[in-house]
């Protein structure tokens, strides 16, 4: 299992809010490609980008950092995430050497999308499926749909999908503990692999995610742990090495 840093970029600069509302937000760096570095000196195996404007906007608008981040690491795996809504941008962001893209709101609202840039990008998509109260979330977590999450992970299981990004957004950047439960309960759900994300603080999270009794958990998402120093990732990485390997 392993550990991935997450950096969120709005206006250009690296960001971190509490459970996605856009004015509560903290500034940690001006300097995205810096961030990146430390966390490619500190051992990161992958990098996990989001774009804050790009999810409610319903179209990039961080692209630059983050091909930059990707010029400038090109052996280093990137997830994208936030305003890929159709097939030019997923295409743009992997010419530009990103590896993965994270399909949200799209693929709650237009689920038939998915199998389409799954079939014209295969091995390359990811659905991150936000939740709250088992209930999935959309437009940047700004409204909560009446799907199941559960359903949703299957059905998008059997469209192709690399991997499901599960969040649960009442934990998200509130340093409250890993929603260790229900992110085990969708890994058990579905075949393919899931990356947990929401609310890792401590060490003690990365702990209680590799006793779970599901092998589909390959890795975590963590934020502002890591900026505020409350879980070191170079630390977590060994623990998670040793539980799980």
């Amino acid at each position: 299992m392993i550990l991935i840093p997450a950096i969120d970029l709005k206006d250009g600069k690296c960001v971190r809010l509490r459970q996605g509302v856009m004015d509560d937000d903290t500034v940690f760096s001006d300097d995205p490609l810096a961030v990146a570095q430390r966390w490619v000196d500190a051992g990161a195996r992958r990098l996990h980008i989001v774009d804050l404007n790009g999810a409610f906007a319903g179209r990039p608008q961080n692209a630059e950092p983050v091909r930059r981040i990707a010029e400038a690491f090109p052996e280093l795996p990137i997830q994208v995430g936030g305003g890929i809504r159709d097939a030019e941008t997923v295409e743009a962001y992997l010419d530009a050497g990103v590896q993965w893209c994270i399909l949200g709101t799209k693929a709650v609202r237009e689920p038939h999308f998915v199998s389409e840039v799954c079939l014209q990008f295969p091995s390359h998509i990811i659905v991150g499926l936000d939740a709250k109260n088992g209930k999935v979330a959309v437009e940047g977590w700004s409204k909560l749909s009446r799907h199941d999450v559960i359903d949703m992970a299957q059905h998008f299981e059997n469209d192709g999908v690399d991997a499901i990004v599960y969040t649960d957004i009442s934990r998200d950047g509130m340093m409250q503990g890993l929603n260790v439960e229900s992110t085990a309960k969708l890994a058990n759900a579905v075949r393919i692999p899931v990356i947990a994300s929401g609310g890792i603080t401590t060490i003690d999270d990365v702990r209680s995610l590799c006793a779970t009794d599901s092998d589909n958990i390959i890795g975590a998402i963590a934020g502002r742990a890591l900026y505020e120093g409350t879980l070191d990732l170079a630390e977590g990485q060994r623990l998670a090495n040793e539980l799980r390997g």
